[in-house]
């Protein structure tokens, strides 16, 4: 069976992670959402989604196929149903299509369909903060996922362990003199990771592939830090996709940065407004400030941005692809992408430019940037100009 991940109904929710990647390529716990989905269906998965970016993630069709809503995550009977769907029969929840047969060149008619509802509880990501609010749910689950079965290398003597059994180390990882804490949420140790002296870590926590934790960090679950990233300083609840830095000292928490991105030295998130009120967050999808429901919620910062040392981010704070904020004072919460500046004003971060600093940022992780990578930012500067309307061209 063919199976194919559709972006649906939440892509636009999801903006600014989704500019530069389709629903099923946002992390959340120790994988990505498409990782989950293959390692559960046993198969390879392809995407529908925006037109721009179906250059670098190209759909699949075959004769017969499986439609699956990229923002609903895996469990075993979810999966368990899936593999046992018949021609015309749709999988509902919530009274919303998440699972359908389709046979090459079909017209799907749900009217034509035998609906199955679905009426267990899914973890689903459909508004930016849902990233970082079910990381606890998604790090335990993929914990379970990855460690079946499985052996984990042992735990130097040298750290000190609490609730050893609730923690697993990949081959190749490094971590001596720190303080593990996996009471509360398990702990996973990815290949090639290294966590150095003096770091103290709360689980649920997940550091995958390659990344690196900084002498004397302080990181409270539920927290993922993304293949070949740094992490130092004080982090809570937060999510690293791939390939950035919070490297320093300041603080991080209830917030997400996609892949590229680099906080400088002692930056610091609001993540509590001072009347404990509810956040609100920019939403691209109804144009305007979303309310979130949540009272902890800090900052989302798409690919690709950048900011510079004793940046202050306010409570809930959007920042889009390609930004570059630095100075005194808090930036406005809503950063547009290919932005240049901070609290005094911004002028528009051009593309060349931005692209300069894409090439060697990406350049010291071995990894090209190219045509492709630039088409998609080129249009995502297209498509984002209403956003950045009164800037000066830096």
């Amino acid at each position: 069976m063919n199976y194919i991940l559709f972006d649906g109904p939440s892509r636009n929710a999801l903006l600014p992670f989704t500019y530069t990647r389709p629903v099923a390529d946002i992390r959340i716990g120790v994988l990505t959402i498409r990782e989950k989905w293959e390692l559960h269906l046993g198969s390879t998965t392809s995407t529908v989604t925006e037109d721009y970016l179906s250059e670098k993630y190209p759909l699949v069709e075959l004769e017969k196929n499986i439609m699956i809503y990229a923002s609903c995550l895996p469990s075993e009977d979810l999966v368990s149903r899936i593999k046992n769907l018949k021609a015309n029969q749709a999988i509902f929840y919530k009274d919303e299509p998440i699972v359908f047969y389709v046979e090459e060149g079909q017209e799907v008619d749900f009217d034509n369909y035998e609906i199955i509802d679905y009426n267990l509880e899914l973890i689903t990501v459909e508004q930016t903060w849902d990233i970082f609010s079910k990381n606890d749910l998604a790090i335990k689950s993929d914990f379970l996922l990855l460690t079946k079965d499985r052996e984990t290398q042992p735990i130097p003597e040298s750290n000190n362990v609490i609730a050893p059994e609730n923690i697993f180390i990949e081959e190749g990882a490094k971590l001596e003199f720190t303080t593990l804490n996996a009471s509360k949420g398990p702990i996973y140790i990815g290949k090639n990771t290294e966590i150095m002296e003096g770091s103290l870590i709360r689980g649920p926590f997940a550091l995958c592939e390659g990344a690196v934790v900084k002498m004397g960090a302080k990181i409270y679950g539920a927290t993922t830090i993304g293949p070949y990233s740094k992490a130092g300083g004080e982090i809570n609840n937060s999510i690293l996709f791939a390939c950035s830095n919070k490297g320093h000292e300041g603080y991080l928490g209830n917030s997400v940065l996609g892949e590229w991105c680099n906080l400088g030295a002692d930056t610091n998130t609001s993540n509590l407004k001072n009347n404990y009120a509810p956040v609100r967050l920019w939403s691209y999808e109804i144009e305007g400030f979303a309310k979130t429901g949540l009272q902890f919620c800090g900052l989302m910062m798409g690919d690709h941005s950048k900011c510079g040392i004793n940046t202050m981010f306010n409570t809930g704070t959007v920042v889009g692809v390609s930004a570059n904020i630095f100075g005194t004072g808090f930036p406005r919460n809503f950063v547009p992408s290919y932005s240049w500046g901070g609290s005094s004003g911004f002028t528009v971060y051009l593309t060349n430019k931005a692209f300069e600093v894409a090439k060697v940022v990406m350049s010291r992780r071995n990894i090209e940037f190219t045509d492709q990578e630039k088409k998609i930012l080129e249009h995502i500067f297209e498509e984002t100009k209403q956003w950045r309307k009164g800037y000066e061209s830096q």
